[in-house]
């Protein structure tokens, strides 16, 4: 018999952090989430999208057994932005049972009901830089550490409890040319003469930081007009802060300002840690961080973690400067490709970056959406 539990506590919280690392233990292509992390992203304390948000999270029991696991959010700030009812679910995993899938769903659905929500989505996070998207295609790739990893049979699971496609995103894989393409030099070059445009270049992290506010403030103006997106808070801001302070390396932190010294555009790149993170078994011992120091030291693999440009400033060559100063970053340490994290499928713009290098999509990951019937 399968028993669903809310669950409050420190320990009973970990238990649920530390359920998929458990369930995907001998997944190869799986990287967990570090459970500190987790703590602090479900802490109204740590997390400054508890001003706007509320939160609950169920575990699925069997035999005293954990086997599976839900979690929705309710963002005030974005049903009111968007004029919605959507409740979202988050943090959705699960043995290949039915029953226990179904039993999880059905807790989110009633509380989604007991507050008048009309829709249930996801899987989303608190806001657009949280993990998301549930994988349906590209299972056989190593996940970034900013990304989700599910197994195929999670579909099936989405199909059956009555889900639907709300919206995809893809990921693309860019092969990092020995030399940029001609027109991206190009392109920088007008850019950089006709608007005054000029890169920032960086000795340490520490000069990187006074320029990370800047340039999450960059990100709410640029994505303010996406469906669910709301501006995010100063306490935000610090986390993601803390974040590239630890991961950065000061070549892979670009940026670009105009004549009057005004960031317009910025882009966050860095080796990829997923191999040293996967180490950590979902807590960073010492061993564990050498390897993610290690992976920091190897620009084989390259993760695009995020770019922004001010929505006065795009389509005037600031993200050709971008790559331009990004792969002539890359290509001398041995850049082999990038990934990006994931992007609306429907994006255009954001695609069209990359028209100009080799590249294809390697992962596509969905939102999915279930409208909840009138009882």
């Amino acid at each position: 018999m399968t028993e669903i539990k809310e669950i409050f506590t420190k320990k009973e919280k970990q238990r649920f952090f530390r359920f998929p690392i458990d369930l995907y233990r001998d997944c190869e292509y799986y990287v967990p989430a570090l459970i500190g992390d987790e703590m602090d992203t479900f802490n109204p304390k740590k997390n400054g999208a508890y001003s706007y948000a509320e939160s609950r999270l169920w575990l699925a029991y069997r035999k005293g057994k954990i086997v599976g696991r839900i979690g929705a959010i309710l963002n005030h700030a974005a049903n009111k932005k968007d004029n919605v009812k959507q409740l979202r679910f988050t943090r959705f995993d699960f043995i290949d049972d039915f029953e226990v899938s179904k039993m999880l769903f059905d807790t989110a659905v009633a509380w989604a009901r007991e507050l008048g929500m009309t829709e249930l989505v996801g899987p989303l996070g608190f806001s657009n830089l949280d993990k998301q998207g549930m994988l349906i295609d590209g299972f056989d790739q190593v996940n970034m550490y900013i990304t989700l990893y599910n197994y195929p049979y999670y579909i099936t699971h989405m199909e059956r409890l009555g889900l639907v496609k709300k919206w995809d995103w893809i990921e693309m894989k860019i092969i990092i040319p020995e030399k940029n393409p001609e027109k991206i030099e190009q392109i920088a070059a007008i850019s950089e003469k006709r608007y005054g445009y000029s890169s920032k270049k960086f000795k340490n992290m520490k000069e990187v930081r006074p320029y990370i506010h800047e340039a999450m403030e960059i990100i709410n103006s640029a994505f303010a007009k996406l469906h669910g997106v709301v501006p995010l808070s100063v306490k935000q801001i610090n986390n993601m802060e803390k974040i590239l302070m630890l991961v950065g390396r000061p070549e892979y932190c670009l940026m670009v300002q105009n004549r009057e010294g005004e960031l317009v555009g910025f882009a966050f790149m860095a080796p990829s840690i997923s191999r040293g993170i996967r180490s950590s078994n979902g807590k960073l011992g010492l061993f564990s961080i050498l390897k993610v120091l290690k992976d920091l030291n190897d620009h084989r693999h390259i993760d695009f973690y995020l770019i922004g440009i001010r929505p006065n400033d795009q389509k005037k060559g600031v993200a050709g400067i971008i790559l331009r100063d990004g792969f002539n970053a890359a290509t001398p340490h041995g850049g082999i490709d990038c990934q990006t994290g994931p992007m609306l499928e429907d994006n255009a713009n954001v695609q069209n970056t990359w028209k100009h290098y080799e590249h294809y999509i390697h992962r596509r990951r969905r939102c999915w959406s279930y409208m909840i019937p009138e009882k």
